[in-house]
């Protein structure tokens, strides 16, 4: 971690000297503290979106997020989750990732209840069909919470970590309102996938956007990128709120 810690630096607000020299910080200064849940308006959770991408705009790398995803990134995401209430991810990425635990690392764990949150977030995952492997590790895991939000009236089998349902179908925003309504959550992070992303904004559901820039050129026709689905009928605009930069690659914080 120290390694990664000292390559980072602010570009954007310019924090350094009279001169405008970059800032140095490190990913748990630059990750911590947002206070994602006083945010969050009356009626939703506050959501987040974490995501990264190429030069080219592409989404994974040989099937994965994890050949774009630096050392620095890896931190950042890590300490992404010590600040919301919940982690929201498309079935089809747990799949595909092989989601674990959520928070891994005791050190994390503790910073959440330093941060006044429970020392797990609650998992949320998004799968319309239940499509859901039973040995997936975030199942196996019995410190895990799960909410599996689904249109399927069916439920898995028994399974180690402790999982309730929403048959919430497709509809976001009633799954989100449940949230903050039923199960006290303020603020979500959002993982991803691309097609979670575009029903989530397209929705106006999305308030801020972490995006990682690495320095790689992909290529791909078919390569995914970070919302998938049909155009916008109107795009959704963003104000730059932070930029860092590690090793050539680029970590940028938006309020939509």
């Amino acid at each position: 971690m120290a390694s990664v810690s000292a390559s980072l630096r602010t570009l954007f607000p310019r924090d350094g000297g009279p001169d405008g020299a970059p800032g140095g910080t490190t990913p748990e200064e630059l990750i911590s503290g947002l206070a994602l849940a006083e945010r969050a308006p009356p009626d939703r959770p506050y959501v987040v979106l974490d995501m990264v991408a190429s030069l080219d705009g592409k989404a994974v790398l040989e099937g994965r997020t994890r050949g774009l995803s630096s050392d620095t990134d890896r931190a950042i995401f890590h300490q992404l989750r010590t600040q919301a209430d919940a982690v929201m991810v498309g079935a089809g990425t747990v799949r595909t990732e092989r989601y674990g635990r959520m928070v891994k690392r005791p050190d994390l764990r503790e910073k959440r209840e330093r941060e006044g949150l429970a020392p797990d977030p609650l998992a949320v995952i998004v799968s319309g069909s239940l499509a859901l492997p039973p040995d997936l590790p975030l199942l196996q895991d019995p410190e895990s919470r799960v909410l599996i939000a689904t249109g399927s009236d069916a439920e898995l089998g028994d399974i180690p970590a402790s999982v309730a349902y929403e048959r919430t179908g497709d509809d976001l925003r009633l799954l989100l309102a449940r949230l903050r309504a039923e199960h006290g959550v303020r603020s979500v992070l959002c993982e991803g996938g691309p097609t979670l992303n575009f029903h989530l904004l397209g929705g106006g559901l999305v308030d801020e956007l972490f995006l990682a820039i690495s320095a790689q050129i992909v290529g791909g026709v078919a390569a995914l990128t970070i919302v998938g689905g049909g155009a916008f009928i109107e795009p959704a605009s963003a104000e730059l709120v932070w930029l860092a930069e590690a090793e050539g690659d680029l970590f940028t914080r938006w309020r939509l």
